[in-house]
C-alpha cells in the first residue's frame, strides 16, 4: 500500500504524518483517517478548493484532474502546478509527498 507523507503544517499537523492509504483512496479521507482535517467546505463534492493540496512527490501517480477540478483550481489560493483539489485526488500505487498550505481563498477572504 502506498505511504502519504504530510509535510510538517503548523494548523494540520506540526509534526507532519505518514498515512499508509488506499489504492482509490482520496487525499482527505486518507487524512481523516488519522485525525489530519484538510477543511472541506463543499463536503468533498468539487464545488470549492478548501481542500487544495500541493503533491511535491508522486504527482504524476495520480490520475489527471478533470475539468471540473481544473476550473475550481483556477480559484485556489497559492496555485502551483502540482496543486490538486484533495477530495478529488485518488492514491495511485505510489508514495505521495503532500503538502497543506497555511491558506485557503476562504481563509484569505475572511482575513480582508
Amino acid at each position: 500500500m502506498p505511504n502519504l507523507v504530510f509535510l510538517p503544517s503548523e494548523e494540520h499537523c506540526p509534526d507532519g504524518a505518514v498515512v499508509e492509504a488506499q489504492t482509490g483512496e482520496t487525499i482527505i479521507d486518507a487524512a481523516a483517517r488519522v485525525g489530519i482535517h484538510i477543511e472541506h467546505a463543499c463536503e468533498k463534492s468539487c464545488a470549492c478548493t478548501t481542500c487544495h493540496v500541493v503533491v511535491r512527490e508522486g504527482f504524476d501517480s495520480l490520475e489527471e484532474s478533470d475539468e471540473l477540478e481544473d476550473d475550481m483550481l483556477d480559484k485556489a489560493w497559492g496555485l502551483e502546478p502540482e496543486s490538486r483539489l484533495s477530495c478529488q485526488a485518488k492514491v495511485g500505487e505510489e508514495d505521495l509527498v503532500v503538502d497543506i498550505p497555511k491558506y485557503t481563498i476562504n481563509m484569505v477572504s475572511e482575513s480582508h
